[in-house]
């Protein structure tokens, strides 16, 4: 049984700040890097950002360095992503996945995914 639950979406004004999260269940993630994804109307769905299971490797996608951070905390098994001056182009549903072999370029593989958080920054 393995289950990721991503929360926290909602409606933001451009330059706003939103914390997004990814609730893991069941203890076989180990070896998986987390990653977020997003897919927005009309387009196909882009990487995001990555926390590495081996040491606390992070990488972004260009579009969003320097906005997003993405963190976790393993108490919890939970990974957040935050996502501070928001742009109306960030709209879209988020997700979350158990990934392998993840870079800046995205990842090799992705075998489990949430269902997905909406987010929607108004202009």
């Amino acid at each position: 049984q393995v289950q990721l639950v991503e929360s926290g979406g909602g409606l933001v004004q451009a330059g706003g700040s939103l914390r997004i999260s990814c609730a893991a269940s069941g203890r076989t993630f180990r070896g998986y890097d987390t990653a977020w994804f997003r897919e927005a109307p009309g387009k196909e769905r882009e990487f995001v950002a990555v926390i590495r299971w081996s040491g606390s490797n992070t990488y972004y996608a260009e579009s969003v360095k320097g906005r997003f951070t993405i963190s976790r905390d393993n108490a919890k098994n939970t990974v957040y992503l935050q996502m501070n001056s928001l742009k109306p182009e960030d709209t879209a549903v988020y997700y979350c996945a158990k990934s392998s072999e993840c870079s800046e370029y995205g990842c090799s593989r992705s075998n489990y995914w949430g269902q997905g958080t909406q987010v929607t920054v108004s202009s």
